[in-house]
């Protein structure tokens, strides 16, 4: 029987947005051993970033999944990280995360965060979807929390907006992205998931 840590060798989870949520959640996971990261974002890597996500001064100016998956693969270069340097919208969902078994939602604007949300629960029902929601701003340590609706996991404490006020900043990115990381991690390692290659996949 393989133990729990071989079996993520064989796990597939997309990450879709690879910002705050989603560098931190991709590095967590690579650490974890995770065989395989699907990586979708268009944009590229700034100054202002590094005070939340995952890159490095050097990286300012390259795009967010190529400097990802340089970083990844200094972390765990075994690990198989599929990049997609595009503007997501529903048919690009489909196609680039058809083949994961968990879909972590990692954007910044609610539209963009409802119509992943909406297209996975649509084409994919028996897939699991983490999205994040309510990381602003600092403390509250004990607000930040995962609630489970169907398939749907929401990390964060769902009230708290980005503002002048109340910036995103790298402590509770941090932790919302770890809660993403971990929720992920319980779902294939306690076979809440279908395996690779189950006929779920082929919708």
């Amino acid at each position: 029987m393989k133990s729990k840590l071989e079996k993520l060798k064989g796990t597939c989870i997309g990450i879709a947005g690879c910002g705050g949520l989603g560098s931190n959640c991709a590095m967590a996971l690579a650490r974890a051993g995770v065989g395989t990261l699907v990586i979708a974002d268009f944009d590229t890597v700034t100054l202002e970033n590094l005070n939340r996500q995952y890159y490095f001064r050097e990286q300012v100016g390259q795009k967010k999944v190529l400097a990802l998956q340089e970083n990844i693969k200094k972390v765990n270069p075994d690990i198989d990280v599929q990049v997609h340097d595009v503007h997501l919208g529903p048919d690009e969902v489909v196609n680039i995360f058809k083949n994961c078994q968990v879909i972590i939602e990692a954007f910044d604007l609610a539209d963009m965060k409802l119509m992943i949300i909406e297209t996975i629960s649509e084409r994919f029902p028996d897939k699991f979807i983490i999205a994040g929601s309510g990381l602003a701003g600092y403390g509250a340590n004990n607000a930040l929390r995962t609630r489970r609706l169907g398939n749907l996991f929401i990390c964060g404490d769902e009230t708290s907006e980005v503002s002048e006020t109340l910036p995103p900043l790298a402590p509770r990115v941090g932790v919302v992205a770890a809660l993403q990381a971990n929720q992920a991690l319980e779902i294939v390692m306690d076979d809440m998931a279908p395996t690779i290659g189950d006929d779920v996949w082929d919708e």
